[in-house]
């Protein structure tokens, strides 16, 4: 009965999210008050109801009720407490139950803390949320129903994929998602701002928090699943360019070009049909996101379904709210007249250049994650796009971006002397530069990539600092200090997401660059070197966990005679499932990483061992931490709260009537 509850919930939230789309907007086109206001109590029923659907099905996975076929298909009554949970968004219809819970959930949120938007915006902005739910919640009900029952439910299940059971997939797609369908928000105001012929300042101001909160939530989805990638898979990377890596990368990118864009809206008002752009395409690139992960297309270890005609729904929906967006943006766009000078050298010009080198950067990546696909159907060839290709087309762009955006963020809005910001950052200059020498001069015979890595980071983190002290204004020290304390958060915020992009640049430039690999055959009791460290295979033993079987390795690290680590590689076998999974074993340290991988038994009784000493492995996620850390500062900063320019402006309507 609790089952047929949550169904009816489904259904019932697909025509409040159909009210919602339709009612206000009519309202917001007559001006009527009474029908605009229906949104706002329609966003919190339909987040209410569906609500209760996921924690139906959630009910259902903790209790193991295999007269659901969802259930059946995730999950096992031996699987752990946390894994059942997680089972329910590790699926298809799982997680777009997920994905339109947390649509709801940002709509409410905009019913909720919205108030101070113009009515007929607000209005606009929720009818184009609850279209958006309208669309999603059909496809869950006509394509991927989560509550479809069985006649004859089994005694057990089938388990949820092995490599899913791991803590880092239990928080990487709910992360993910609130990045992806956050940027649902952008696209809405995006809408709204098209159909009342409304961009301004203050509408810069209202998108820019929604914006910031979905590309925080993908900076942290994305590195989840980095680290999750690094530790679990046993190839020692941290990023493999995989369609549906690029598919969460695509918009992170397109993300980060809006927020930049909509600081010259709202400075300078500039850049208008820009930004405006930017908001569809954010969104646009995720639901291209959702249809690679669910269409089948293209091959991927992390895709969800591999079902042709749940992609051609997707696909009818990426056209109908992408097709109308644009449309209206065409018809719209040329009415979007910038009102300030536009300075040739001048802050806004540096962030237009960030967003020519962000959006080409995106450009990139979709082009070599799509190429496969469009070469298959034109030319009738099978090919594939890897990391070189990537490495190659993508770097160049990101290492310009590092060089541009220290000097960018010190420059001055409308008129900037160039001659008189580079001296500024002439200290910054220098140190960085002395660094690439130091570092070429220590790794002796490698490649430049380490140098280059080691100096863009140093640029990053000291041109932020020079920002910083600038701000300070003059005078002794402690009054600039005291003055640099009392700075607003979002310019901390700025500084911490920058400097964290050059900790990750330098990271995974140190990694790849640096890093040992040894693959050997070593037998029980034998130690070998690799990199300064004595490898000691101590024993191999078989073992049984709480619904896997393991061949459980025993290693010792040595350096100079003193133990360093000791650590258990694993190899996994799951008996419901029937798949192998490989658990490496890693000595984390703030300089390196040791990174050890048991493989197949040899003759012999021997054993194939993996081992990586990966230097500055973890700055690579510190770095997307910081990032992520800058982004939640710029949030906290009341100025960028959703709608303190509607608050501003109304004091000042009132101040005028006194």
């Amino acid at each position: 009965m609790l089952v047929e509850l949550g169904h009816f919930a489904l259904i019932l939230a697909f025509f409040v999210a159909l009210v919602q789309a339709v009612i206000p907007m009519i309202g917001a086109h007559r001006r009527q008050a009474t029908w605009m206001a229906i949104a706002e109590p329609a966003a919190i029923t339909q987040v209410l109801l569906i609500g209760f659907s996921f924690a139906v099905l959630t009910h259902a996975f903790v209790t193991s009720d295999f007269s659901l076929r969802l259930v059946v298909a995730n999950s096992h009554t031996a699987k752990p407490m946390i894994y059942k949970i997680s089972g329910v968004w590790g699926n298809h219809e799982g997680s777009m139950l997920l994905w339109v819970l947390i649509l709801a959930l940002f709509g409410a949120s905009a019913a909720v803390f919205g108030s101070n938007l113009p009515d007929s915006l607000r209005a606009r902005v929720l009818a184009v949320q609850g279209a958006i739910g309208v669309a999603f919640l059909a496809f869950i009900l006509f394509t991927s129903n989560p509550f479809e029952r069985l006649v004859r439910p089994p005694m057990n299940g089938e388990d949820l994929n092995p490599l899913l059971q791991d803590p880092g997939l239990a928080f990487h797609p709910p992360f993910l998602y609130l990045g992806y369908v956050g940027l649902s928000m952008s696209f809405s105001f995006a809408v709204a701002a098209l159909i009342e012929g409304r961009v301004d300042a203050a509408w810069a101001r209202w998108v820019r928090p929604w914006t910031l909160a979905a590309w925080v939530f993908l900076t942290l989805g994305i590195a989840l699943g980095s680290w999750w990638a690094y530790y679990e898979l046993g190839w020692g990377g941290f990023w493999f360019w995989d369609p549906v890596e690029n598919a969460s990368f695509m918009p992170w990118l397109i993300a980060a070009a809006l927020l930049h864009s909509a600081i010259v809206v709202e400075k300078r008002e500039a850049l208008k049909s820009w930004t405006i752009l930017l908001a569809i395409l954010a969104f646009g690139f995720s639901l291209i996101g959702t249809f690679i992960v669910r269409s089948g297309v293209l091959t991927s270890v992390h895709a969800f379904a591999n079902d042709p005609e749940r992609g051609v729904f997707i696909l009818i929906i990426l056209g109908v709210f992408m097709g109308g967006a644009l449309t209206l943006y065409a018809a719209r766009a040329g009415a979007m007249d910038a009102k300030g000078v536009f300075g040739l050298v001048s802050r806004e010009s540096a962030l237009l250049l960030n967003n020519i080198l962000l959006a080409v950067a995106a450009l990139v990546v979709f082009i070599g994650t799509l190429w496969p696909l469009f070469a298959e159907l034109v030319f009738g060839r099978k090919l594939s796009v890897g990391a070189p290709f990537f490495d190659a087309a993508f770097t160049p762009f990101m290492v310009l971006l590092a060089m541009a955006l220290p000097l960018g963020a010190i420059l001055p809005w409308k008129r900037a002397r160039l001659g008189r910001a580079a001296r500024s950052l002439g200290p910054a200059l220098a140190l960085a530069v002395a660094v690439a020498a130091l570092t070429f001069a220590v790794q002796t015979g490698r490649s430049a990539l380490g140098p280059v890595g080691a100096a863009l980071a140093v640029w990053l983190v000291a041109g932020s600092l020079t920002d910083l002290w600038l701000r300070g204004g003059r005078g002794d020290l402690v009054s600039r200090l005291g003055r640099i304390a009392r700075l607003p958060r979002a310019d901390w915020g700025k500084f911490f997401a920058h400097s964290g992009l050059g900790i990750t640049i330098f990271g995974i430039a140190a990694m790849t660059a640096w890093q040992v690999e040894d693959i050997r055959v070593a037998e029980v009791g034998e130690s070998f070197d690799v990199a300064g460290y004595q490898i000691a295979l101590n024993g191999v033993e078989e073992a049984r966990g709480p619904n896997y079987l393991t061949t459980l390795a025993d290693i010792t690290v040595f350096r100079n005679g003193r133990e360093v680590a000791r650590l258990f590689p694993e190899k996994r076998i799951y008996p419901v499932a029937q798949m192998p999974t490989t658990e490496a074993a890693i000595d984390n340290g703030f300089l390196r990483d040791i990174y050890l991988v048991i493989g197949d038994a040899q003759d012999g009784g021997a054993w194939a061992v993996r081992t990586y000493i990966k230097p500055f492995a973890n700055w690579i996620w510190a770095g997307t931490l910081i990032m992520a850390l800058g982004g939640i500062l710029s949030l906290t900063d009341r100025r960028y709260r959703v709608a303190a320019g509607a608050r501003k402006d109304r004091r000042a309507v009132a101040v005028a009537a006194e």
